[in-house]
C-alpha cells in the first residue's frame, strides 16, 4: 500500500491554528511553493535586509506604459527571479499578457515541482498599486 508523502512544507500566513494540537498551520507541497513563488515575486529588490539582490524587480515594471515590451520584460524578470531563488520548481513556461484597458497584466506560470509528474498552473493578475 502506497502512502502519501509529503516533501515540501512552510508556514501557513493565515496563522490559523491546528484544531487538535494548537500549533500554526502548514501549508504542503504545490500550496507551500506557490506562497514562495508570490513571496518572491512582491519582494522588492534591496527590501530583504542582507540578501540585497533577493526578490524582483516587477514593481517597477508595473508603471511603465502598458506594452508589448514590458510584458516580455516581465516574463523575463519572473523567469529570472524563480529560477535563482525557487531551486523546488522546474519553470515550463510564463505567459503575460497586457490588458490595457483593466491597466494590468495577467500571468500565467507553468511549472513542475521537483520530482513531481504533472505541472501546477498558477494565474494571477498584476496591478499598479500605490
Amino acid at each position: 500500500m502506497a502512502t502519501l508523502q509529503k516533501i515540501y512544507s512552510d508556514i501557513d500566513f493565515t496563522l490559523a491554528k491546528r484544531p487538535v494540537v494548537g500549533d500554526i498551520a502548514l501549508s504542503y507541497d504545490s500550496q507551500a511553493i506557490i506562497r514562495s513563488i508570490r513571496n518572491i515575486l512582491l519582494t522588492k529588490r534591496y527590501e530583504k535586509l542582507f540578501d540585497p539582490q533577493f526578490g524582483s524587480n516587477i514593481d517597477a515594471l508595473l508603471f511603465e506604459n502598458i506594452s508589448s515590451i514590458t510584458a516580455s520584460a516581465l516574463e523575463k524578470e519572473i523567469s529570472f527571479a524563480l529560477t535563482n531563488y525557487e531551486p523546488r520548481v522546474s519553470i515550463q513556461s510564463v505567459v503575460v499578457s497586457s490588458f490595457p484597458e483593466k491597466n494590468g497584466y495577467s500571468v500565467t506560470l507553468t511549472f513542475y515541482l521537483v520530482n513531481a509528474t504533472q505541472p501546477t498552473t498558477v494565474t494571477v493578475f498584476l496591478e499598479r498599486n500605490r
